[in-house]
């Protein structure tokens, strides 16, 4: 029953934290003249990803190496397949020249170079397949080069002004602006540490091993803050706010939080997990080619029908073979 309670409030938490956070985000995009898809990429993805980035941290230091690896991994495919999907179901997502040539390859990059790293007896011949701490520098060092890049567009990438930016409106308060990003970030993680907690006990009741767990439970979970967020953002047609918050997040979680759980402790990585990877790979393909299908950059609602029924299969493959 504790469970169920820890489940449900951590998910209200989440959805009011996610509307705090867009809403004072967006405001401090308009006020210093940053575009939203910046906003997005940075400080709302981070935000987002912090839940990952505790029970990465968490499972590390525990050992439950399985779910780390499992929990970034699900929760990219995820954020793809199930966050941009129902999010583009609700309204179609336009996506940014800029982020179709740049960050979604990005994402893609960061998923290829993990396969690399982790796969040491296939590349290097080894006995066992390790992400190392010097795996996880690197993954870091990738991790700087994607924030001096963004910060980058920060500079010559201005809000793109139209009709309703245009239009007199009030801009919140700065320090209103920074109190409902701060709200939201701590409704977030603490939304979404109580989640995975009562969902985790849950499933381990029924006997479902670490490796699905993270994969399914776990990273659904921790995704939870990215598809509140998403949501809200696709709802007020705030979408370079949607597809910022998932690429970003799926940056982060593969450079910032994996590379920095593997340099607190490396995370021995199975043969299995390559199909997670692929599966991560075909998600940032498959975003990609929506964006240049019909010659527009969109994703429209019957794209997104096909991502969330891609995520079925997937999840429905994860259960029979666990």
């Amino acid at each position: 029953m504790l469970n169920i309670i820890f489940i449900v409030a951590g998910l209200v938490c989440i959805i009011f934290s996610a509307n705090w956070l867009v809403s004072g985000a967006s405001a401090v995009a308009k006020r210093f003249n940053v575009s939203d898809m910046v906003i997005g990429l940075t400080i709302v993805a981070f935000g987002t990803s912090a839940p990952e980035l505790t029970i990465n941290v968490i499972s590390a230091v525990n050992g439950s190496t399985d779910i780390a690896i499992g929990n970034v991994l699900g929760s990219n495919i995820a954020n793809i397949f199930l966050v941009l999907g129902i999010s583009a179901i609700i309204y179609p997502i336009a996506v940014q020249s800029n982020t179709k040539w740049k960050e979604i390859p990005l994402s893609l990059l960061a998923a290829i170079v993990l396969l690399v790293l982790a796969n040491d007896v296939f590349i290097d011949k080894n006995t066992t397949n390790v992400v190392t701490r010097i795996d996880g520098i690197i993954l870091l060092l990738f991790f700087i080069i994607f924030m001096v890049y963004t910060f980058g567009i920060a500079k010559t990438s201005p809000e793109v002004k139209t009709e309703e930016t245009e239009a007199p409106k009030k801009i919140m308060p700065i320090w209103k602006s920074i109190l409902f990003i701060l709200i939201g970030f701590a409704g977030l993680y603490f939304g979404g540490k109580y989640f995975v907690q009562g969902a985790v006990e849950i499933a381990v009741m029924f006997g479902v091993s670490q490796s699905v767990i993270g994969l399914t439970i776990v990273a659904v979970g921790t995704s939870v803050p990215e598809l509140a967020t998403s949501i809200v953002a696709a709802y007020k047609k705030n979408a370079d706010i949607a597809v910022g918050n998932v690429v970003g997040s799926n940056i982060f979680n593969i450079f910032f939080i994996l590379g920095t759980t593997a340099t607190i402790k490396p995370l021995p990585f199975t043969d299995s997990s390559n199909i997670d990877i692929l599966v991560t790979i075909l998600a940032s393909l498959l975003l990609f080619v929506s964006t240049i299908t019909l010659k527009r950059a969109k994703v429209d609602r019957i794209e997104g029908v096909i991502f969330i029924l891609i995520y079925i299969a997937y999840v429905t493959y994860l259960i029979i073979n666990s």
